[in-house]
């Protein structure tokens, strides 16, 4: 069989650490980096005597995902105890939730391709519920042994299952984008993957196209970026289509991807909820959530990426792929529209172009974040106005931009000023300026007489560099054809 002939099954559960200052039963820090086992308090390791108190924040975070997720919140829900053993779990069991989770259900929206070849595709959720993480095991340096830090122990998460609806390593990777966006976007998350706040296990499986029973999956755990995703699913789903077909059984097992060999490799066979021995934590009270405490954090919501999509489409006519991109971080929105506000909203997609093109290509060179960008979103709105009244043109725009990102500047209409940029828009001025050009470059008017159009664009150049660049480029191609069309 080919691989058209078999359809890959993808389910994806993420573990997003929750933006508190201190852990989700105790008061210990959550801070990254700290020297090993000193933000592991007497409650995360569960000494004698000890009893967890459940921290509000963490509740609010579960609500808000529940709100922006449009999933249901649930007012009764339940901590359990999930037991095994571990060398980084220093309690002999997990604290989460099972049977009564926080949230149940909810969607994501995932949008695949390009300018008009953008779709939609939507993907369901399972749950979402708030649990504790465990240690870590270090297994570098330490001359052959293994260390064990407790930092992390305790430290908030909300486990986010989805329905396996998704059906390739692309539409993976898009929802894990989506769902790390989200998680930011609300405040949440602060989503450092390398940090290991927003971490996605991929439950993989594959069947012959039609069939409507699922097959055995394999859990790929812990893929810390969208690339090893990508990478993982791709070689976990053609293993497995090539075990099957060469007669052996796929079994049910937690694998690891090595992106220095580009494969996964069994960890150990997959338990089931049974192995785990679950059953309601008695220390602590079932999770109450009332209709007061949902609609304050309603209120505390901020306008969701859909909906400013939406809106930025009705309202500033941008296409559905600009607004997408312009929402698909809060901090890039929020710099558009602030831009947008100084330049007026007849040039939206003049701004758009600057933020996503421009201004995004020289963050990525430089590997910034946009909150970093030293032209702010006023000074770009102050350079999109002057290139939407014609004050200047596009290329002089881009010289004014340099110096705007260089500190050189206080505004585009100071750089402008300064330097004389103005651009040239006098008929007269600029039908003088042509005269001389074609008067000192009879040969390329020959050529262009001749029928050869590249004439035409160097007898463009010509006018532009007489121009230092400041002439209209629309005035200069209408006048120049003319003053051809009368040689």
């Amino acid at each position: 069989m080919t691989m058209k002939q078999w359809e890959v099954v993808i389910g994806i559960e993420t573990h997003a650490q929750l933006a508190t200052r201190s852990k989700i039963f105790s008061g210990s820090s959550t801070d990254f980096g700290a020297a090993p086992n000193v933000q592991a308090s007497a409650v995360d390791i569960a000494l004698p005597g000890v009893l967890p108190v459940l921290n509000r924040g963490a509740v609010d975070c579960a609500i808000r995902f529940g709100l922006a997720v449009d999933g249901k919140i649930a007012a009764r829900s339940v901590f359990a105890r999930k037991n095994y053993f571990y060398p980084d779990l220093p309690k002999g069991y997990q604290i989460s939730q099972y049977e009564l989770p926080v949230v149940v259900g909810g969607e994501v929206t995932i949008q695949m391709g390009q300018g008009d070849s953008l779709t939609e595709k939507t993907v369901n959720l399972t749950r979402a519920h708030l649990e504790e993480d465990a240690g870590k095991s270090l297994h570098e340096d330490f001359h052959g042994k293994s260390g064990i830090d407790l930092n992390r122990a305790g430290t908030p998460l909300l486990e986010i299952v989805t329905e396996p609806d998704m059906r390739s390593s692309a539409e993976a990777v898009a929802y894990a984008k989506a769902l790390h966006a989200l998680v930011r976007w609300i405040g949440i998350c602060d989503g450092n993957m390398q940090e290991g706040s927003f971490r996605c296990d991929a439950n993989v499986s594959v069947r012959p196209a039609g069939q409507r029973e699922l097959g055995t999956r394999r859990e790929i755990k812990n893929l810390n970026s969208f690339r090893f995703m990508q990478q993982a699913i791709d070689y976990e789903a053609q293993w497995q289509i090539a075990e099957i077909e060469e007669g052996r059984p796929i079994r049910q097992a937690t694998v690891l991807f090595n992106p220095d060999s580009g494969e996964t490799c069994a960890m150990r066979s997959k338990e089931d909820a049974h192995d785990y021995r679950y059953f309601p934590d008695p220390d602590l009270l079932p999770l109450v959530i009332d209709l007061d405490w949902i609609e304050k954090t309603r209120l505390s919501m901020p306008e969701l990426p859909a909906h400013k999509r939406d809106r930025f489409i009705a309202s500033y006519a941008l296409s559905t792929y600009d607004a997408a991109t312009l929402t698909a971080a809060l901090d890039v929105a929020d710099y558009f529209e602030a831009a947008v506000a100084v330049s007026g909203a007849g040039s939206a997609k003049i701004c758009a172009n600057w933020v996503t093109v421009d201004l995004a290509a020289r963050l990525n060179k430089e590997g910034r974040d946009i909150a970093e960008a030293p032209v702010s979103p006023i000074q770009l709105g102050g350079l999109v106005a002057r290139i939407a009244d014609q004050t200047i043109s596009n290329n002089i725009a881009k010289k004014v931009f340099e110096t705007l990102w260089n500190g050189e500047g206080k505004s585009a209409d100071e750089i402008i000023e300064q330097q004389g940029l103005k651009q040239i828009t006098d008929g007269s001025a600029i039908e003088t300026l042509i005269d001389g050009v074609l008067a000192a470059n009879a040969p390329m008017v020959a050529e262009f007489k001749a029928g050869k159009d590249k004439a035409f664009n160097a007898l463009v150049g010509q006018a532009m560099k007489a121009a230092k660049g400041q002439a209209n480029p629309q005035q200069v191609n209408a006048l120049l054809r003319k003053k051809l069309g009368e040689v």
